[in-house]
């Protein structure tokens, strides 16, 4: 294959990418004042098309496309829990969604924090809900990062492991933090309509070329399997699910969907909307994302039937590798070139949805209550910068691994926000004084028991229920630590106490006086 053909290719998707960031003012509205409304939330403006692109490339992200095959490629069967997972997540963001949008406007809150804050008048509660998100998304942001080098590796674009690799990668987040810097949430949301389209382009082409080598999708799991019996694979990376395994994939695709939509650049993108209906018809059209997801977990497989060998330790390079393998240099290049894009839309909304976060609930809640929408605009661009930095210094500073194992705690943690935030969505709520213990309790049991199975996402049962007999089934540590959370919510709600103030809005020193879009 030709360097020079797939560089040629992949410089021209992922230069287009960065030009149309260049529109991001387009979608402004004329004559507003500067604030975290419309940095942030692009003035809460976004109709159901701008509001689908961008929750499907913000929950979809290049880490996604390369880790899901990659899992299917080194795991089996289990690895399809994402594609349940992902199919739950529909119906819930459908429900909890236009309702946090409804409860956010109403409080004039910014972020989950904000909300949490109005709803339980507890600044406790609001700056734990505040650091758990930014503490789980920053791991988060720095697997964007370890997609994009799984591209650059594998595609052959770069000596692997070599200067050149980390230097395109740091150009490439470069050229995304100063569209971020300057447009804030509007310079993803133009970028998402072109991942879309491009991912979508990619993958009817790839699995065309794939079907058509192996004669169809029985063809495809055939060779697999008998790949795999060749080479005498452990039973547990089986392309059926065993009895052991099925607890494990129920509660891994249950957990990871309730945890999907805490996680703080998901609810950003909410919180953008128009409105209720605008959420409710992207979250319908949500599943074709899924579609697309299904198919990549099918390409894992096909990586396996066409005898693909990737590094140790990096499954991820399994598509990238099938794609230099089975396309022509220029159609391999735009493939490439998509899957890289596809890292940009997340990192962005996840940097905006970090410093969101620490401005408004960190920096102006407890150092600087009287800043000005403008100042907090600049400090949040500050931070935006930071993360994005943060995250590279991260990748370079750290074995690929310990980023997967943050990340994999940082789920874990991101779901014992869920009472708080879900909870408080309703009439009756419990005391914040519960909520911080019930989320005190998850945070230290999810973290202990993934640390002590060495940082493996599913635990076995006795961990939760000890001495438990018999072949102990393994399920999803942050579903666990959650139910332990609600369990100890409900019995310290339990106790006398005083019960939490009614929902009012966010205090009137932070509260943002830009113009938002109905």
């Amino acid at each position: 294959m030709s360097a020079t053909a797939v560089a040629a290719a992949f410089a021209a998707v992922v230069g287009a990418a960065s030009l149309l960031a260049a529109a991001a003012p387009r979608l402004r509205a004329a004559d507003t004042l500067p604030s975290l409304d419309g940095w942030a939330l692009a003035d809460r403006g976004l109709g159901p098309g701008w509001t689908w692109l961008l929750l499907g490339g913000t929950i979809f992200t290049a880490y996604t496309f390369t880790a899901v095959p990659g899992l299917a490629y080194g795991n089996g069967a289990l690895a399809f829990f994402a594609v349940p997972y992902t199919v739950i997540v529909c119906p819930l963001a459908f429900v909890l969604l236009p309702r946090l949008w409804s409860a956010a406007r109403e409080t004039g809150s910014v972020t989950v924090a904000d909300l949490v804050r109005a709803r339980y008048g507890s600044p406790a509660l609001e700056l734990a809900v505040a650091l758990t998100g930014i503490l789980a998304t920053m791991p988060y942001l720095a697997l964007q990062l370890l997609g994009i080098r799984a591209v650059l590796d594998a595609g052959g674009l770069t000596p692997a492991a070599s200067a050149a690799a980390d230097l395109l990668m740091v150009a490439l987040f470069a050229g995304l933090a100063v569209a971020t810097y300057r447009h804030g949430l509007r310079a993803p949301a133009v970028i998402s309509g072109f991942k879309g389209a491009a991912v979508l382009a990619s993958v009817i082409a790839l699995v065309w070329l794939v079907l058509d080598r192996f004669g169809g999708p029985g063809g495809v799991f055939a060779s697999a399997a008998a790949e795999r019996a060749a080479h005498g694979h452990d039973p547990d990376t089986a392309l059926l699910l065993t009895a052991g395994q099925q607890p494990a994939f129920a509660t891994l695709a249950l957990g990871s969907a309730l945890a999907l939509l805490m996680y703080p650049h998901v609810l950003t993108v909410g919180f953008a909307a128009s409105g209720p209906r605008a959420l409710r018809r992207a979250t319908i059209a949500l599943p074709a994302w899924t579609a697309v997801l299904a198919v990549f977990g099918l390409l894992g497989i096909a990586a396996v039937a066409a005898g693909i060998r990737t590094p140790p330790g990096a499954a991820e390079s399994a598509v990238p590798l099938l794609v230099e393998r089975l396309m022509p240099a220029p159609l391999a290049g735009l493939v490439l070139g998509a899957i890289t894009v596809g890292a940009l839309v997340p990192a962005a909304v996840m940097s905006v949805a970090a410093a969101t976060l620490f401005v408004r609930n960190v920096y102006v809640a407890r150092i600087q209550p009287t800043a000005t929408p403008k100042h907090q605009v600049r400090i949040a661009r500050t931070v935006s910068l930071t993360a994005k930095a943060g995250a590279v210094a991260f990748v370079f500073g750290l074995r690929d691994q310990a980023a997967v194992n943050l990340q994999l705690l940082g789920g874990v943690w991101i779901l014992q926000i869920l009472p708080a935030v879900v909870l408080g969505l309703y009439a009756r709520r419990p005391r914040p004084g519960p909520l911080l213990a019930g989320w005190a309790a998850g945070m230290a049991f999810g973290t202990l028991a993934v640390v002590r199975e060495g940082f493996s996402s599913v635990i076995p049962l006795p961990a939760i229920l000890p001495g438990t007999g018999g072949a102990p089934p393994e399920v999803y540590a942050g579903l666990a630590a959650l139910v332990l959370n609600a369990a100890v919510t409900a019995a310290a709600s339990a106790l006398p106490g005083r019960r939490a103030p009614a929902p009012g809005p966010a205090p009137a020193p932070r509260a943002d006086p830009g113009r938002s879009t109905p």
